[in-house]
């Protein structure tokens, strides 16, 4: 099965400096004297511009293209393959790649498919997002140095074609390849720049709508400029990107004001106040706050305590998500219906979200009465009449000091005999200590890498790298194995397959979530044809266009 991401701090998905969170300008200023340029911010200066080192995706797809793009709502659409074709049995795509270009003029051939993948495998590279190449046929074994990277099931018999073999059919595949990890890499321009590769934006070519400019490695401010040689130049209308690190909401929003940015985000307060604001506008993620409890945990006593699903249910039932949505957050964050986010995934046949049909009654709603018997019970169970636990957060996170209070003052004020001690440390530290299973409770986060629940149902499964917590359940392993191998193939007993794993999850409350992300912005009305996902590469402005 494949690995998965840390639940280290900041978006999931996207690395601080790959994510270029949009900010934004007063409708009435700024972008008014150019219409072809567009001005926006981000948290943390770039960290990469190597696919193959890249954490994150989230702004990438404008520079780097792969197979296809996602489009509108997650659709995907054409990329730098022309056609796309997979066999009967799921387990063999060839790809016709069309007449294309690098930035640098040159042409963009199926080779340069094969030794981006190969550059991604190879273990000296150690791509953190290797994981997402497994299922294809050598590829794990690629990545652990037992296979050579020859035998990984990728190949270019011809200039024109990619051929892809996959061990087992994967649904998902064509969402995956729209990836910028999955797109092609110029062999030529990374052997010419050696160990300089990437590290300036000069020292890289791009294939995507934009080309990065003004970008040394270190710098605050850098551009995307329309890439001239782009295979489908005339739909892009603008013909720079500015950005620049901007720390502060607050600074932001004077920015915005200025007419300096055309799209800000907003703190919790900015929201309430501005909320009434014409240029106000939500982009909602698939990014699931919630506690990891240690089935594993070293104390004995809360070893038994964190493996009693009613003490878990306890704990869930007495949190407020309400009150943490709309007073705590107050950003239009929404209340989840189990560990797998909404709006990423669909009935294939029906149209209802998988977010939907996972809900289990009783599990994260607020019911302090029910919490309270379910406590005394799990007591009763384990023979014990008090409880310590330490809840571990990191504080790179925006809200976890109020949150992580919130949780401690609600389940003191609910569960009797409870104590809760709070570690909210920086997120290198508490990665370090979840990764070597050192807490009891753990506030994380999962955002999703494409529009498949397989994204967030791969984290609790027996022996992965991140299911910090160690939870192990037979049944839910293998109905999500089923999904994924013998029923892959039929959309609808997949369905059923992952549904009914994640009422299991969901039942047991071995991830217990508390909300799903949301970020307010206000952004220029001027702005059209920004195209924002709720998964994978999140930001598209290869249509955008200022009015």
């Amino acid at each position: 099965m494949v690995k998965f991401k840390t639940f280290a701090a900041g978006l999931v998905t996207v690395s601080a400096g790959l994510i270029l969170a949009a900010c934004g300008n007063n409708s009435s200023q700024g972008s008014a004297t150019d219409n072809k340029t567009l001005n926006l911010s981000t948290t943390a200066p770039l960290d990469t511009i190597d696919i193959s080192k890249s954490t994150g995706y989230g702004q990438t797809g404008n520079v780097f293209e792969s197979f296809y793009r996602l489009g509108e709502k997650g659709k995907v659409t054409p990329g730098l393959a022309e056609s796309g074709k997979v066999s009967k049995d799921g387990k063999t795509w060839t790809f016709k790649i069309r007449n294309a270009k690098w930035s640098n003029g040159d042409p963009i051939t199926a080779q340069d498919f094969v030794y981006s993948w190969h550059r991604s495998l190879n273990p000296k590279t150690a791509s953190p997002y290797s994981y997402l190449f497994s299922g294809v046929k050598n590829a794990d074994a690629a990545i652990a140095g037992k296979k050579s990277l020859d035998s990984v099931g990728i190949k270019a018999p011809d200039k024109k074609t990619v051929v892809v073999q996959l061990d087992r059919p994967i649904a998902y595949f064509k969402v995956l390849m729209a990836y910028p990890l999955f797109g092609p890499q110029n062999e030529k321009v990374v052997k010419k720049y050696g160990s300089k590769y990437a590290t300036k934006a000069q020292y890289q070519v791009y294939s995507g709508p934009f080309k990065i400019t003004g970008w040394n490695g270190t710098n605050d401010t850098w551009s995307f400029e329309k890439n001239k040689n782009y295979w489908d130049k005339d739909v892009v209308k603008l013909n720079k990107i500015n950005y620049q690190v901007v720390k502060s909401n607050n600074t932001g929003y004077q920015l915005y004001q200025q007419g300096k940015l055309d799209l800000t985000p907003l703190s919790s307060e900015q929201v309430k106040n501005l909320r009434s604001n014409k240029d106000f506008k939500e982009y909602p993620y698939s990014l699931v706050r919630f506690l990891m409890y240690n089935f594993k945990d070293k104390n004995v006593v809360n070893n038994k305590a964190l493996n009693n699903r009613n003490i878990r249910l306890a704990l869930s039932l007495s949190i407020d998500r309400n009150v943490v949505t709309k007073k705590i957050l107050g950003n239009g964050s929404t209340l989840p219906t189990g560990f797998v986010a909404s709006d990423l995934a669909e009935n294939p046949t029906t149209g209802v979200d998988f977010a939907k049909s996972q809900k289990v009654r009783n599990t994260v709603d607020y019911k302090p009465e029910l919490a309270k018997k379910y406590w005394k019970k799990g007591l009763k169970e384990i023979g014990q009449k008090s409880l310590t636990f330490n809840l571990l957060a990191s504080n790179d996170e925006a809200d976890s000091e109020q949150l992580s209070q919130y949780l401690q003052s609600q389940w003191i004020k609910h569960l009797k005999g409870i104590k809760i001690n709070v570690d909210n440390i920086p997120e290198k530290s508490a990665d370090s200590r979840a990764n070597n299973g050192d807490f009891d409770l753990y506030l994380s986060h999962w955002g999703g890498d494409f529009n498949d629940p397989m994204t967030f149902m791969q984290i609790p499964m027996t022996g992965t790298s991140y299911n910090h917590g160690k939870w192990s359940d037979k049944q839910y392993d293998k109905l999500v194995n089923r999904g994924a191998n013998e029923d892959a193939n039929d959309v609808n007993k997949r369905w059923n397959d992952l549904v009914k794993a994640a009422k299991i999850v969901n039942s047991e409350q071995a991830i217990t979530p508390i909300y799903q992300q949301t970020t307010s912005y206000l952004q220029n009305p001027r702005v059209h044809g920004i195209i924002h996902n709720t998964a994978g590469t999140q930001w598209s402005y290869k249509y955008a266009y200022i009015k």
